[in-house]
């Protein structure tokens, strides 16, 4: 296998592995630096994930710990998911420097972009779930809990639901990402996207109607920025692959040019 252009002799393997493992440890040591200087707020930040649903518990109702050591053990998983959650740039730049120098230069051109976009967005689903999405589902279901029913949520078993929601909008907010990748490796074309747009727009609802409550509006909300998120990967793909198409028949006119007689 020839080494790329940009590398003057491919690494070998012992080299890659040394590396790769430095760039693991590096990882690791950045998530457990921002665990170290959280761990002391853990009880903050718990309460303050679960301000959405603290907001519609009834009056003079709290949430159970039905653990032992849930009361410390809960807030710990939290902020450990919180320092990874942080962590997650720099967790990607140690990616990129591993993989950066076996791509084309064409390729690191559109990496870049794609990786920044990338946490972005991951963080957008994140916000979007927190801000949007849990005080519609929380009133919800506070509203059709039955008489005589006390609303008494189990610290870990929230725990656990909303972290789930958050990495499922985390991954939704990707779609232009993906959508952008499929188009440029070639995987699928711009026209079949296009054409399968009406099944894409199912796929949404069919999804917000999983992750969200029973009713029209909770749904809608979450599947028409997915739509739209969709459409960007859509459009920014269709743009790029026909800037790389003009480009190409750029270079095959040049050289298709007689070269110069010589006087």
């Amino acid at each position: 296998m020839s080494p790329r252009p940009d590398s003057d002799q491919e690494m070998p393997l012992v080299s890659h592995l040394t590396e790769l493992r430095t760039r693991l440890l590096r990882s690791v040591c950045a998530v457990f630096l921002l665990f170290a200087g959280l761990f002391y707020f853990s009880q903050d930040i718990y309460a303050l994930v679960a301000a959405p649903l603290r907001a519609y518990l009834p009056e003079g109702a709290t949430m159970i710990a039905t653990g032992v050591a849930s009361p410390f053990l809960t807030p710990f998983k939290l902020t450990l998911m919180v320092a990874l959650f942080l962590s997650m740039p720099i967790i990607l730049h140690q990616v990129w420097g591993f993989i950066a120098p076996g791509l084309y230069k064409h390729e690191k051109r559109i990496a870049i972009p794609l990786l920044i976009s990338s946490i972005l967005l991951f963080y957008a689903g994140m916000a979007f779930a927190y801000f949007v999405v849990f005080p519609i589902m929380f009133g919800f279901f506070a509203s059709v809990t039955p008489e005589g029913v006390a609303m008494m949520t189990d610290i870990g078993q929230y725990l656990d639901f909303v972290l789930t929601l958050f990495f499922a909008f985390g991954v939704a907010f990707e779609i232009p990402v993906a959508t952008f990748l499929l188009i440029w490796a070639g995987i699928v074309s711009v026209e079949a996207l296009r054409k399968g747009r009406p099944y894409v727009i199912v796929g949404c609802f069919a999804v917000g109607m999983v992750l969200t409550p029973p009713d029209v509006f909770s749904q809608t909300l979450l599947a028409v920025p997915m739509w739209l998120l969709f459409e960007a990967g859509l459009l920014f793909g269709s743009l790029v692959k026909r800037r790389d198409e003009h480009e190409q028949d750029e270079a095959g006119e040049s050289d298709d040019q007689p070269p110069a007689a010589q006087p």
